[in-house]
């Protein structure tokens, strides 16, 4: 039951967002669910180096990540 939840969040395509605080157009976003989780397991060695660049930059380099539909 769970895993039928999870499957029909992620077919809904949301992202998690984190928006550069210096350059408007610069943003990391990665593939979640409605909650904000993001599936580590499913992203390339690069797209998690840079998942966790953007948590660890919060306030300094990105603002606090937004939960967006694709």
């Amino acid at each position: 039951m769970t895993r039928l939840s999870v499957s029909t969040e992620r077919d809904e395509q949301f992202e998690l967002r984190f928006a550069s605080l210096f350059d408007k157009g610069r943003a990391l976003s990665f593939p979640c669910d409605s909650h904000g989780r993001v599936d580590l397991d499913l992203l390339s060695d690069r797209a998690r180096n840079n998942y966790f660049l953007a948590k660890s930059s919060i306030g300094r380099e990105y603002a606090c990540p937004d939960v967006r539909r694709r």
